[in-house]
């Protein structure tokens, strides 16, 4: 039997009374909160996960809190990896605000259209709330997760559904680019996720060198030691020893060994000249014998020249080098074989501690001209918060999350603290790191690939409470089988 005629059972204008009305009560009753739509960055299609997200809009709008008594109740909950907060919250907000004040800005995203550039992102169901979307609680100061969106309650009141309820959970934060533009939202995430702290020098001060000649005119200087065998086992620096000269008045060489590993096993990579001594025949080279280190097997021979470089010296250490700098030595004025040493650095101060030849050269007649490449740029600027920064050497990029000059150290140029996320890569020591909004540019002295800051996490707490209880150090507890 067909309905009552005399009866409308929801009209149109039915209807748009009750939306009104559940808007005013909104706005009398409710709270502004801020809508933040995911976009996708890049997504993997095999597995239907994201693999990237963005969220750089915000809508404010009225929602109505439905916990009226606080948080779900058994939000806080004790595991095995700490204390886990999973505060839920439920909002109300209407359809049809929805609808006229934020689907069409969605609309616009969806069809490849952001503030008039093209994207590269995707937004799916434009229409309503979506599952992932956030929302920011202003009387909490907290980040919330849209978990599920109810859009059928109350069921069809006069034939049509007027709200959304949003099921949401507290925001648990896994490295996502969150840049609103609002500082009070993106500051919520200031902390949260995997940190890297890059300790910056604000300056560098190039080295220099010179070299010294044999002065005593005395031919017959060490100009190269090959390495015959790199033996095995060195796992520490072993000792190079190289015979004293046959002619009379002459300088005794010396020279160091350098030490390397591969797939476990040890053993000598080079022996580097410190001084190339003098009055050795090139009949009769001197011994050099190779002792200590833990390891045993390696052998090395003395290359006799003429007229080589005796030694190099350090006239200005310098400071800003993180990474081995090149050293260039200038070729003879006639018939000979140029020079090649290579640099060492302390690389807490950044310093060059000395110069070590590979090849002492020959037919040098006079000083050559000794060349120590750049430490780097002149620190400069203030990286801004949430931009981009990139490594010179590496290409690494990341986004800034802090920055701030170490105020601990009782230096005239203390280094700089810079804390990124969402690295692509690992950061050289170095390189120069530089912003891509502010253009800031300093040097990267180390960085600290393990910082991790989770406001849940207590595994460290745990483990050290649990030491105290059972010590594994000594021998197994629970006995041995």
């Amino acid at each position: 039997m067909a309905l009552n005629p005399f009866f409308l059972q929801g009209s149109a204008r039915e209807q748009y009374l009750i939306q009104d009305l559940i808007n005013e009560q909104l706005k009398i009753y409710g709270i502004d909160v801020y809508y933040i739509p995911r976009k996708f960055i890049r997504t993997d299609d095999i597995l239907r996960e994201v693999e990237t997200s963005k969220f750089d809009d915000n809508f404010i709008i009225e929602a109505y809190l439905d916990n009226f008594e606080g948080y779900a109740p058994g939000s806080d909950l004790m595991t095995k990896f700490g204390l886990r907060l999973k505060n839920e919250i439920n909002l109300i907000i209407s359809q049809e605000r929805f609808e006229e004040f934020i689907t069409p800005f969605l609309d616009g995203i969806q069809q490849g259209i952001d503030d008039g550039n093209i994207t590269d992102y995707d937004i799916n169901l434009i229409t309503r709330p979506r599952e992932g979307d956030l929302i920011y609680f202003p009387l909490g100061q907290r980040l919330f997760e849209i978990k599920r969106v109810e859009a059928e309650k109350p069921f069809y009141q006069l034939g049509k559904t007027y709200v959304y309820e949003l099921l949401c959970e507290l925001f648990e934060y896994e490295n996502e680019d969150i840049d609103t533009g609002v500082d009070e939202v993106d500051r919520v995430v200031e902390d949260e996720g995997y940190i890297t702290t890059l300790i910056l020098e604000s300056s560098a001060v190039n080295a220099t060198a010179t070299a010294s000649l044999n002065a005593e005119g005395i031919n017959g200087m060490v100009g190269q030691i090959i390495l015959n065998n790199d033996g095995k086992g060195y796992t520490s620096t072993p000792i190079v020893t190289i015979a004293n000269p046959v002619v009379g008045g002459g300088r005794t060489a010396t020279a160091v060994a350098i030490t390397t590993s591969a797939g476990g096993v040890y053993s000598i990579d080079s022996i580097r000249i410190t001084n190339a001594g003098s009055g050795y025949t090139a009949t009769n080279p001197p011994l050099v014998t190779i002792t200590g280190g833990n390891g045993v097997g390696a052998a090395a021979t003395a290359v006799i020249v003429d007229d080589a470089i005796q030694s190099l010296t350090i006239t200005d250490d310098g400071n800003g080098y993180f990474v081995v700098p090149t050293v260039t030595i200038a070729g003879p004025s006639g018939v000979g074989l140029t020079a090649s040493a290579i640099a060492t650095i302390e690389t807490v101060e950044g310093t060059v501690t000395a110069l070590q030849m590979t090849n002492a050269g020959s037919g040098y007649v006079s000083a050559p001209v000794v060349a120590i490449s750049t430490a780097g740029v002149t620190g400069i600027g203030t990286f801004i918060y949430n931009e981009t920064v990139t490594g010179s050497i590496s290409s690494t990029t990341a986004q800034v999350r802090g920055f701030k000059i170490r105020d601990d150290i009782s230096v005239s140029d203390p280094p700089y603290e810079l804390y990124v996320a969402i690295n692509d890569g690992v950061f050289t020591p170095g390189e120069s790191i530089v912003g891509s909004a502010s253009s800031a540019s300093y040097i990267l002295k180390s960085h600290d690939t393990n910082s991790h800051e989770e406001s849940f996490d207590t595994n460290e707490e745990i483990e050290t409470e649990a030491d105290s209880i059972l010590d594994f150090t000594e021998s197994n507890p629970f006995g041995e089988y």
